[in-house]
């Protein structure tokens, strides 16, 4: 299915910081930026983070105006009260399947998106006018030193370690199944299928989430962002200014600014997530990887 976006989603230009609890092995350093961008009247971008249990989360809302507001703001907010309502009941029941290779975290995660579809999905059908209305989300929590990912669409997650950037996350978009196809950059930018996603929050009534884990090591830095950013900068970029800021909420702050200064054709949304190295940092655990569909 097709599902054609312009969008990106928070709330207009607004700024969050924060400094979350600490887990066992250092503190983290988090900021946060959204943005309209150059050529938007509003923003359709919505940012959500939950310090107490270490959860964030970015949505971008497509449907138009109003409509992508209403859907990234809705799946941001199922998200966040999902995980909170569990960490309360320990015992509420998973909306996916047991998967002994997964963590109850991103389990607890995945369900989060899942229901966020369900209510995304159920507003949209109770008001014509916002028929078709989706968003792509993309999560992550940290939980001692386990870090988990869950995405829907084409917003990402990056970590940046040793000074280099890597990419968490793989677009459920038209284009990036085209670049498997040995299509080039230039080609999908040209032929507008970057605009085209294959999986959304809230189209339909049933929806696959994809989750990741690892392991998250001292002095790693998680960057969630709107496909606004990733339009406009280049991962070199990215991997940059993340390797120079002072702290994390200055490079929110710097990402969103350089994007719009390379254009900003659509709504911009960061998060970014440094662990503070501790005076003994060990670099020899493994890193995890696991995908629940």
């Amino acid at each position: 299915m097709e599902l054609n976006t312009s969008m990106a989603s928070l709330n207009l230009g607004t700024v969050k910081k924060a400094a979350a609890s600490n887990p066992p092995q250092g503190a983290l350093d988090v900021g946060t930026c959204s943005d309209t961008g150059q050529l938007r009247e509003n923003n359709e971008d919505s940012v959500g983070v939950a310090l107490e249990l270490n959860l964030f989360v970015l949505s971008d809302g497509m449907g138009g105006m109003a409509c992508g507001e209403v859907a990234s703001r809705l799946t941001v907010d199922a998200v966040l009260a999902h995980c909170r309502a569990a960490a309360g009941d320990p015992a509420a029941n998973f909306s996916c399947p047991a998967i002994t290779a997964m963590s109850d975290s991103s389990r607890r995660l995945a369900s989060a998106i899942e229901l966020a579809n369900q209510t995304v999905h159920t507003a949209a059908l109770e008001n014509g006018e916002r028929i078709g209305m989706g968003a792509t989300v993309v999560a992550a929590r940290l939980k001692n030193d386990r870090l988990s990912i869950a995405h829907v669409g084409d917003s990402r997650a990056y970590r940046l370690r040793d000074g280099i950037l890597g990419r968490l996350t793989q677009d459920h978009s038209l284009a990036a199944e085209m670049r498997h196809g040995k299509m080039s950059e230039e080609e999908i930018n040209a032929s507008g299928l970057q605009n085209i996603l294959m999986r959304a929050v809230g189209v339909e009534p049933q929806l696959e989430v994809e989750v990741r884990e690892e392991i998250m090591l001292d002095g790693d830095t998680i960057l969630l962002c709107s496909d606004g950013l990733t339009h406009e900068l280049s991962d070199r970029q990215i991997e940059g200014l993340l390797r120079d800021a002072h702290n994390a909420q200055d490079a929110a702050n710097q990402l969103v600014a350089l994007a719009n200064q390379a254009g900003g054709a659509d709504n911009i949304s960061t998060i970014v997530i440094r662990q503070i190295p501790t005076k003994q940092r060990t670099l020899s655990r493994p890193a995890l990887f696991r995908r629940w569909f």
